[in-house]
This record gives structure tokens, sequence and C-alpha cells, in this order.
């Protein structure tokens, strides 16, 4: 089917979306194109290039600012994106309107500093344009994922001879964030923003369909309780609510090196990048408190 670009076409995929409630093809790859600009120039004035990573079964989109190899890497993961239309219903692609972490990520001015999208955003698998609709609900943080969210670091690693990595991750890409740093030996620090560390909890607070086929965070909690981490939580966030931390964090056990901090006038989304760059810095150690 011919993609709509024009602005009169424009205007009638508005109308009809609008109308009917359903987009046509054209206006989805329309949107999708507005989503690859949104992220295009967020990253382009932070000097941060486009890349993609073959991780089979899929194309991960990266913006990477690589000025010192052989250097730690602060990766940044982006959250779930647009998953769901409705709790029924999933989207077309979950690439994210408003790519929380590409945001945090301009704002960080280490050296070397790298965003990490999820499967099916942005790009498809290896061999075709689409996307098994699996990968960005069901199955989100199967061990498929997971493998190739791994392999993507694995590549970062040998391109830019990074020797550790600071992870962090918004919403479920602070899932993905812990599920890495449980599988890997060179991630010297994890913090999430918003982030979903035990979704068994999260989908039964919010009554939707469990998700049996992928990894919890909670899980490997205390797996990775030696690692120094920090975990952001939104005052006014009803998506991602303390219980969520605190399910994590009692599942972690003794330890000194797990930190939380609530975060005055911020919900789930808004009002993280405002305070990123006071927040980042915040302690990061496993001293005694």
């Amino acid at each position: 089917m011919t993609i709509l670009k024009s602005k009169s076409l424009r205007t009638f995929c508005s109308a009809a979306v609008l109308a009917a409630g359903l987009g046509l093809a054209g206006c989805y790859f329309d949107t999708m194109d507005m989503r690859m600009e949104t992220a295009k120039r967020l990253a382009t004035p932070s000097f941060m290039l486009h890349r993609q990573i073959n991780a089979e079964p899929f194309l991960l989109t990266v913006y990477e600012r690589v000025h010192k190899r052989g250097k730690p890497a602060t990766i940044y993961i982006e959250g779930d994106g647009v998953a769901w239309v409705t709790k029924t219903r999933p989207s077309l692609n979950p690439t994210p309107k408003n790519p929380v972490a590409l945001h945090l990520a301009t704002h960080d001015a280490n050296p070397n500093v790298i965003y990490l999208s999820r499967p099916c955003q942005y790009s498809g698998y290896m061999d075709t344009a689409s996307c098994d609709p699996k990968y960005w609900t069901s199955d989100r943080f199967s061990p498929e994922v997971i493998h190739a969210m791994n392999a993507a670091l694995d590549n970062i690693k040998r391109k830019y001879d990074i020797p550790a990595f600071n992870l962090v991750g918004f919403s479920g890409g602070g899932a993905v964030a812990a599920l890495l740093t449980a599988e890997r030996n060179d991630v010297i620090s994890l913090r999430t923003v918003a982030g979903n560390l035990d979704h068994e909890k999260l989908n039964a607070m919010h009554e939707v369909s469990q998700m049996p086929n992928s990894l919890n965070p909670r899980n490997i909690a205390a797996k990775i309780a030696h690692v120094p981490q920090h975990h952001f939580i939104g005052e006014w966030d009803e998506v991602v609510t303390p219980a969520i931390y605190d399910s994590f964090r009692a599942a972690a056990g003794e330890t000194t090196c797990m930190r939380s901090s609530i975060v005055k006038r911020v919900d789930h989304e808004d009002g993280w990048v405002n305070v990123w760059p006071e927040i980042m810095d915040a302690p990061l150690d496993c001293n005694k408190r």
C-alpha cells in the first residue's frame, strides 16, 4: 500500500482515525515517521549517532556518543513504548512517542553515553520489517529478548573496547536493566527510573494479564544485591508505585547496595527530564547507612 506523505493526506489520516477509531496503513507509517523524527531531533544536538545492531533475531536501534574508547559507558534502556492501545488490544508498533530514556541520555554529560531501544522499537527483525506483537506484550522480558539485549551490549563492548557498563532503565527498561545485570559480570552500577521491578505484582495491581513467558526482576533481586544501585520512584506515579520497588527490595535480602528515592512532582513519564540532571549523580555505593 502507498505510504501517505503529503499534508493533505496527513489531514485525511487524522480525520479517518478520529472518525473511525482505526488507523489506515498509511496513517500508521506516517506516525512511525514522526516517532523516528522525534528520536533524531533529540539525539542530534547531543552528538549521539544512529546505528543499528544485529541482535538475532532483532535489529536494535541505538544512539551513541563515545568519546573515550576503553572507558566505562552508561547505557540508557528505553521503556515499553506504545505497547497497548487498550488493556486488551496491543498496538501495531511499540516505538515510543515520548522516548523518556533518550531524553534522559541527552542530559548526561559523561563521555560515553549510549541509548538502547527495545526489540521492535524503531526497527524490526533482521530479515523482515515487522515484529511479532508478543515481543512488546506477553514476552517483553522473555529469555529471547534478554539474550538479544545482551548481544547488543556485547557488540558495544567489542566495538568501543568498553570494560564496564553503568545501566539506566526507564519503566520496563528498568526490568531489562536488572535482568541484564544478573547475567553479566561487567555491570558496575544499576539505576532505574519508574522501574518495573516486579511485573507480576504490577500486573495484578492493574488487573491486566500476567506474562508467564517473561522473566521477573524480583526473582533475581538477591543475585544482584551486591551491585550498587539506585531506584527512583515518582511521587505521582500511578503506574509503577512504591509497592513495586518494595517487593523487589524485600526479595533482595540483606544488602547495603540498594538505595531508593521518591522524586517529588513527577509521575510515570512527565517530569523526569527536568529533574534528571539533579538526581543522576545521587549516591551509588555499598556503604552502610
